[in-house]
Parts: structure tokens; C-alpha cells; sequence
């Protein structure tokens, strides 16, 4: 039984993260073809960004409050909604204010709920079985790689129409799977009983520091953050305008879908792996590791001058996001005292997500203005900013207890 609710939890990142794909890697092929511009597109992916900024707070809250719906509830309630506004995007077929309003607020409302997908997995261990996390978030990555190459192919072979009608038949396989899931949670809950939420109850309410203190306890930490914004800002830049980067040295919607996919396909060793990774190496050295590859990968992005170059380019994506994000979130659970950790991550949270804003509204703008050749100068330049606020003061961050 155990064995089988994780299987489904790792279903659910496989579906979220194929929609994740079609929804904001692919932004740039549908709304190019629907008549906007990159600069256009950059303030439709910015204004979802800062949406879901103030979005998830409180339909968070809501959530967690809420008497008459659950977690999985919600989610159900969340899918069909985007499912809705998917059918809006196939409907209007040309640029429109309707249209504009739609996208934001599909990408604003998919962002949002992301985090209730991460905090499901203690939700679902209430039922006294064990969610192994890492190996569940790798079915998301693999199956962003396998939709991103196979979207990559059917869009040039078949036209944009087919990103929409592909959406919908994974938000309905995402419905189908969190159904079956709240079927298995709530049979499986009736046996264990609530002690489990007692003690999740308990670990929310030594939450009570407040913003101002956090900040004044962790200066360091919160200035290695802003640093984060630096290093995502080029990530943000690959994922949202791939597209005109490969065009830039003579490729296609093809070559972007296959380099999206091998993209994801890297992040699965280190994120399989990093447990045992963990045993030999200390987060600090870690996150340098993957600080200096998130450099070393946008700059020889910005070297190319072939697609093939491109891919070679993407070697470091395993030393890169592969690393830096599960270090990350463990290397603040490790400095953090009680009270602190979950504003550690969500303070990190918010500063990769001010990255994508940054990174949408700039990117179009220097795109139109100059071309993929000067984005790139400008993500290879604020990457290495950000890598030395990583290296300089990750290591002066010291364990509270």
C-alpha cells in the first residue's frame, strides 16, 4: 500500500510537471504564433510571476484553514479550473486582451499551486508511510524531458494548436491521478488515525518568529539569497525563451523541445542520488558546485554557435540545478533554528521566483532590442554576480540551535 501511494504521489509531479512544460517552456511558440512579441511575452510571464507571488499566501492559508475541502480537494478544484482556462487558450486564436488575461492567469494560478504539491507529501504521510520525495520529483523531471522532446517534434510537424489540446489531455490525466490518490489517502487515514496531525500541528505552531526577526538572525543567509536571484535569473532565461536562443544559431521549436528534455533528463541523477552524494560532500560545497556551473553553463550557451554546441553546453545541468536545489533546501534545514526553517525556504522561494519576474520582463525587452546574443551577455554577467554572493558567504553562515 505503501509502495503504491508513493507511485501515485510520483504520478502527480509526472502530470504536474508535463503541463508545466506545455504551459510556460512552450509560452513562447504559442504566443509568438498567437501575434505577440518577445517583450510581450516577457510582461505576460512577469505579471503571472508577481501574481502568484501574492497568490500563493493566501489561497495557501485558504487551504490550510478550510474545514469543508481538502488538500487533494482543492487540487482536484484547481485542475478543473485550469482545464477551463486551457480551453480559452485554444479558443482564441488571435491576439486579444481576453487571450492575455487568460495566460496570466493560467501560468499565475499553475505556479501558485505548486507548493501544495511539494507539502502533499507530509500531507500523505500522515497515513504512517513513508513519501520518498527526491524519487518522486525525478518522475516530474523525466516526464518534463519526455513531453518537452515529444512536444518539440508534433509542434513543428503539426502546428501550435496541439500545445492546448495536449494540455487538457494532462489535466485530465492529473485529475484522474489525484483522485485515485484521495480514494487511497482517505482509506489508508481511516486505519492510522490523526496522530500524525498532532504532531504536524504541533511543528506549525513553533512557528512564531516573526519576518523582521528572521531577517535580523540570518543577514548573511537572506544576502546569499538575493545572490540566488542572479544565479536563477539565466535558468529563468533558458526556460522561458529557449526558443529564440536556438534560433538565434540556426535552430528550430525541435531543437528547443529536445534541449528542454535533455535538460530535465540531467537533473535526475543528482536528484536520485543526492542522498548519498550528501554522506561525502557538505551543502556548502555543494552549492559552490553548483553556483560555478550555473555560470560555466550560460557562458558557453553564450559561446555557441550551433545547437550542438548548445547541448554540450547543458553537461553542467546535472552540477547545476541537478545540485544546487536539494543542497539548497537542505543546507537551510541544517542552518536554520526552530521557528526559522520554513521562512528559510520560503525566503528562497521568493527570490527564484523574483528571478523568472526579472528574467520575463528584461528578456523579452532585450530580446526585441538586441537579440539572443546580448540576453545571453546578460545572464552570463548577473550569473557570475550571483555566484560570488554564493561563494563569499556561504561558507560565514553558521548552525543555530
Amino acid at each position: 500500500m505503501g509502495k503504491l501511494l508513493n507511485i501515485k504521489y510520483g504520478g502527480l509531479h509526472g502530470t504536474y510537471w508535463m503541463y508545466y512544460g506545455i504551459a510556460t517552456s512552450f509560452a513562447s511558440v504559442l504566443l509568438l504564433a498567437r501575434g505577440y512579441s518577445n517583450g510581450e511575452i516577457g510582461i505576460i510571464l512577469a505579471v503571472a510571476n508577481v501574481a502568484a507571488v501574492f497568490l500563493q499566501p493566501v489561497v495557501a492559508d485558504f487551504a490550510d484553514r478550510s474545514k469543508k475541502i481538502s488538500l487533494l480537494g482543492f487540487l482536484e478544484a484547481s485542475t478543473i479550473f485550469l482545464m477551463v482556462l486551457t480551453l480559452f487558450t485554444y479558443i482564441l486564436q488571435q491576439k486579444s486582451a481576453a487571450l492575455w488575461l487568460v495566460y496570466v492567469i493560467t501560468v499565475a494560478w499553475f505556479i501558485t499551486i505548486q507548493p501544495m504539491f511539494n507539502s502533499l507529501a507530509f500531507k500523505l504521510e500522515e497515513t504512517g508511510v513513508h513519501i520518498n520525495f527526491g524519487i518522486c520529483r525525478s518522475v516530474g523531471s523525466f516526464c518534463y524531458a519526455v513531453i518537452c522532446a515529444f512536444m518539440g517534434t508534433l509542434v513543428e510537424a503539426k502546428g501550435v494548436q496541439v500545445l492546448p489540446v495536449s494540455g487538457e489531455i494532462i489535466l485530465l490525466l492529473m485529475l484522474f491521478t489525484i483522485f485515485v490518490t484521495k480514494r487511497q489517502y482517505d482509506k489508508m487515514k481511516k486505519q492510522t488515525g490523526s496522530a500524525a496531525e498532532v504532531q504536524v500541528q504541533e511543528t506549525l505552531d513553533d512557528e512564531e518568529i516573526n519576518l523582521a526577526q528572521f531577517v535580523r538572525r540570518n543577514k548573511l543567509f537572506v544576502l546569499m539569497s538575493v545572490g540566488c536571484v542572479g544565479i536563477f535569473f539565466s535558468n529563468s532565461i533558458l526556460n522561458s525563451f529557449m526558443l529564440q536562443v536556438v534560433e538565434g544559431v540556426g535552430g528550430n521549436s525541435e531543437d528547443m523541445g529536445r534541449i528542454l528534455s535533455v535538460m530535465a533528463f540531467l537533473e535526475i541523477p543528482a536528484l536520485v542520488l543526492f542522498d548519498r552524494i550528501r554522506q561525502k560532500f557538505s551543502c556548502q560545497f555543494l552549492l559552490k558546485i553548483g553556483a560555478v556551473s550555473f555560470f560555466i553553463k550560460i557562458f558557453l550557451i553564450y559561446l555557441a554557435d550551433s545547437v550542438t554546441m548548445i547541448y554540450a553546453a547543458h553537461i553542467f545541468q546535472t552540477s547545476s540545478y541537478g545540485l544546487f536545489l536539494p543542497a539548497m533546501v537542505v543546507f537551510i534545514n541544517e542552518i536554520m533554528a526552530r521557528g526559522e526553517a520554513v521562512k528559510g525556504q520560503a525566503l528562497y522561494t521568493v527570490m527564484t521566483t523574483a528571478a523568472s519576474v526579472i528574467a520575463s520582463i528584461c528578456g523579452g525587452f532585450i530580446l526585441d532590442l538586441s537579440g539572443p546574443s546580448m540576453l545571453l551577455l546578460v545572464s552570463t554577467v548577473l550569473t557570475v554576480v550571483g555566484a560570488l554572493f554564493v561563494l563569499l558567504i556561504v561558507d560565514r553562515i553558521k548552525r543555530k540551535e
